[in-house]
C-alpha cells in the first residue's frame, strides 16, 4: 500500500513516539474538559510549542466521541506548491511517529467527482497542515478513517459542496486547518484576530489569507454551518507572544466548534 510519510516530524512535533505521545497527553491533560456533540472544528497548525495548547481545546472534546467517529474530513491550506482548487492524494495512508492513517477511499472517490478537485499527491507530500492534527486525532479516537484535502485557490462554494458531499452522520466529524494572522505585533494581533472571530461566530465566508490562512477551506467551512443552522463557539484565542514566542512578530491562533 502506498503511503504518505510524516514530513514534519522532528520539526513541528517530536519525531521519538514515546516523547509525541507523552506531548500530546501532556497538551490534552492541559485542556479544559469538554462535552460537546460538535459536528466540525476549526484548530491551528503551528509547531506544538506554539499552537499546540490552543488545538488541544477541541481535541479534548472529541474523547469523549471514540466509539461513533469513524470519519475525520480534514481541510488545510496549500503552504508548499501553488494550488488552483482542493487536492487529494492517491496514497492508502498517511504515515506518523504513533503509526498509519487509513485513508477512505470510498470518500476520496466522492470528493472527486466535485468541481474543483484533483489528485496531487505533490500538494499532500511536504503539507504541514494537515500532518500535525493526526497525532492528536489517533490519540483521541480509536478506529477511524481519513479524508485529507489540500485546499488552494478555490471559491466557498466548491469547498461547501465538497463539504456537503462527505457531510455524514455521526461517524464523520469534519475539521479545517487554519491559523490566524501573521507576524503582526502582539497588540495588532488581538485586535486582528478578534475581528476575525467575531466574523467567523457569525458565520460570514468572507474571511482573507491574511486573516487566516486557512481562508478558503475556512469560508467554505462557514457557508454549510450557516445553511445547516449550525452555530460557531470559540473556545481559545491567543497567539505565539502567549506560548512559545516573542511578543514582536506573532501568529494567532484560534480553536473553535461548530454544532
Amino acid at each position: 500500500m502506498k503511503t504518505r510519510q510524516a514530513a514534519v516530524a522532528g520539526l513541528f512535533y517530536p519525531a521519538e513516539t514515546a516523547t509525541l505521545e507523552r506531548t500530546v497527553a501532556k497538551l490534552l491533560a492541559a485542556a479544559p474538559a469538554a462535552d460537546d456533540d460538535a459536528k466540525a472544528i476549526i484548530a491551528p497548525h503551528a509547531g506544538y510549542q506554539y499552537s499546540g495548547p490552543t488545538a488541544a481545546h477541541v481535541y479534548r472534546m472529541l474523547e469523549g466521541r471514540q466509539e461513533h467517529i469513524r470519519r475525520v474530513v480534514l481541510l488545510g491550506p496549500a503552504h508548499r506548491v501553488y494550488l488552483q482548487g482542493m487536492a487529494l492524494p492517491s496514497a492508502g495512508a498517511f504515515t506518523t511517529p504513533l503509526g498509519d492513517v487509513p485513508i477512505d477511499a470510498d470518500g476520496v472517490e466522492q470528493a472527486l467527482a466535485m468541481p474543483g478537485t484533483q489528485v496531487s499527491d505533490e500538494a499532500h507530500a511536504a503539507e504541514h497542515s494537515l500532518e500535525v492534527h493526526l497525532p492528536f486525532l489517533q490519540t483521541v479516537l480509536d478506529d477511524f478513517k481519513l479524508v485529507p484535502i489540500v485546499v488552494g485557490v478555490c471559491t466557498a462554494h466548491h469547498v461547501e459542496a465538497v463539504l456537503e458531499t462527505l457531510w455524514g452522520g455521526d461517524e464523520t466529524v469534519i475539521i479545517v486547518s487554519s491559523d490566524l494572522s501573521h507576524f503582526h505585533s502582539y497588540s495588532e494581533a488581538r485586535d486582528i484576530d478578534a475581528n476575525t472571530t467575531a466574523r467567523i461566530e457569525a458565520r460570514e465566508p468572507t474571511l482573507h489569507g491574511e486573516e487566516a490562512c486557512g481562508a478558503y477551506a475556512l469560508n467554505g467551512l462557514l457557508l454549510a454551518a450557516k445553511a445547516r443552522g449550525l452555530h460557531v463557539r470559540t473556545l481559545d484565542l491567543r497567539n505565539s507572544g502567549d506560548t512559545a514566542g516573542d511578543k514582536n512578530r506573532v501568529v494567532g491562533y484560534g480553536a473553535y466548534v461548530l454544532a
